[in-house]
């Protein structure tokens, strides 16, 4: 095998993973759809009349989703920013440790890497204080140290 080609074969593999997986999911809901169609038509042909179908099967864009409860979302939305601040503090200590005990300023890329997760936390708990502020709305004090 000529190995001039791995620096190119090793991102090709990761996008033709990512199209695979995406081009899985919109056949895998086409396939669903074809379903739900194929149990409509076997139920008219046994002379159900429309609304009985629709009581039985749901109606035809219906989706079965489950109810967000705001307060579990609020409460990922958290454990995702301590999550991502801590990971990002630590791979900051751990790049700024290295770069002091083997005295190589270019190491310092590794504390500079681990900026990615801490802003990314700090976004999470900007959305969190949102979520908190839109759930005051309506009546609901979240977090209020009592």
């Amino acid at each position: 095998m000529d190995w001039h080609l791995g620096p190119i074969l090793i991102p090709l593999g990761a996008f033709v993973v990512a199209i695979v997986a995406i081009v899985s999911g919109i056949m895998s809901e086409a396939h669903k759809q074809r379903l739900r169609a194929e149990q409509r038509m076997a139920l008219v042909a046994r002379g159900m009349n429309v609304a009985e179908i629709d009581t039985l099967l749901g109606g035809p864009g219906e989706e079965e989703r489950p109810v967000k409860d705001p307060l579990r979302s609020l409460s990922r939305t958290r454990t995702a920013a301590m999550v991502l601040l801590s990971t990002g503090a630590g791979v900051c200590l751990f790049g700024l440790l290295l770069t002091w005990i083997i005295q190589q300023r270019d190491v310092l890329v590794v504390a500079a890497a681990g900026l990615i997760p801490v802003a990314i936390g700090i976004g999470f708990v900007i959305d969190y204080q949102l979520q908190k502020g839109e759930l005051s709305r309506f009546g609901l004090e979240i977090g209020e140290g009592k």
